[in-house]
């Protein structure tokens, strides 16, 4: 490890190969803490590069625990985290909606590290029980048209880093990892970034897979669509500027989509949106990030229709059905 810290201290870069063997050699517990430390630190002061994001990825996918899903067609929706927001649950409570919809998701999840509240610490205290047994998460998306998949759970080789990030408490490579080490594998995709040199990153390595995917960064550093300001996305079509004026929308203040102090605060938003006692805010800002979920499933229907859409499931309560079913799934 001190040649390879010493690698990052001279500013040089890895090749995919070496990282891939860096972050394998991490998994099985080849460095002590101080060291394994000291690299995800390095990485928290310098870019990281397409080769070493791509080589982290290959590792990442090559020690988890493998999940096959029966369905032809799945999402994602999952973000990077890290943008320092703290906002409340939305690509979650958007991952109910899509289900909702009638799409088959596989939500990648796990505990808030840079935020107070990740999507696995509020489906835990909602009563959820997590899972990596095939048949269960099968039956989960028949009957509920989701999944949650524990990230713990499907990539044991990472619980060397986990106690170290938490002690941490900052944004560190991982969580650019995150949404890319779906053990599902999903062929659709809805991926928030926290800034724009990340989400060119991450459109490179995206047209180089089979994946269908949508990328999205609010250009003032929310890794979804926040309404806070305008937002960019790249997917198959290219990279676009959305702005709130011609979707139609009025901006939001940041405060109106917080989440919780509290585990308990976090849940108690996360049920008032599926329960219809939500502000105005808060509904809105779950139905675009839904709507942009779904029309990345089809791309040829309009951001208003995939809106629409996504309402009635909200306001029918098919979003809170598809949350009751995966509990008792």
């Amino acid at each position: 490890m001190k040649a390879i810290l010493n690698h990052l201290f001279e500013h040089k870069t890895f090749s995919r190969e070496q990282s891939k063997e860096i972050l394998t050699s991490i998994a099985q517990g080849q460095y002590n803490t101080s060291q394994m430390a000291a690299f995800m630190t390095a990485y928290c002061m310098r870019s990281i590069t397409v080769d070493e994001l791509e080589g982290f990825r290959d590792a990442m996918l090559e020690l988890c625990l493998p999940v096959h899903l029966e369905a032809d067609k799945l999402i994602d929706l999952c973000g990077t985290g890290g943008d320092g927001k703290d906002t409340f649950n939305i690509s979650t409570l958007a991952s109910f909606v899509v289900a909702g919809a009638g799409y088959k998701v596989a939500k990648h999840g796990n505990y808030g590290v840079s935020s107070g509240c990740g999507s696995s610490n509020v489906m835990e205290y909602l009563g959820y029980q997590f899972t990596n047994d095939q048949s269960k998460l099968n039956s989960s998306l028949d009957k509920a048209g989701i999944c949650f998949l524990h990230a713990p759970l499907f990539h044991p080789a990472m619980k060397t880093v986990a106690p170290i990030r938490r002690e941490l408490g900052v944004k560190t490579f991982f969580n650019m990892l995150g949404p890319m080490v779906n053990p599902a594998r999903p062929n659709h995709q809805m991926v928030g970034v926290y800034n724009l040199e990340l989400a060119r990153l991450y459109a490179y390595l995206y047209q180089k897979s089979n994946t269908n995917y949508t990328i999205v960064n609010a250009l003032d550093g929310y890794d979804e669509v926040s309404l806070t300001g305008d937002f960019k996305t790249f997917s198959a079509d290219g990279e676009k500027i959305n702005s709130l004026e011609a979707l139609g929308f009025d901006k939001l203040n940041p405060a109106e989509i917080t989440g919780g102090h509290t585990v308990a605060e976090s849940a108690d938003i996360f049920m008032k949106v599926l329960n219809g006692e939500a502000t105005t805010a808060q509904n809105t800002v779950v139905l675009c990030n839904a709507a942009l979920a779904i029309r990345t499933i089809k791309p040829t229907q309009t951001f208003a229709d995939s809106f629409y859409e996504a309402e009635k499931v909200l306001l029918s309560h098919k979003a809170l059905n598809s949350f009751k079913q995966l509990l008792q799934s």
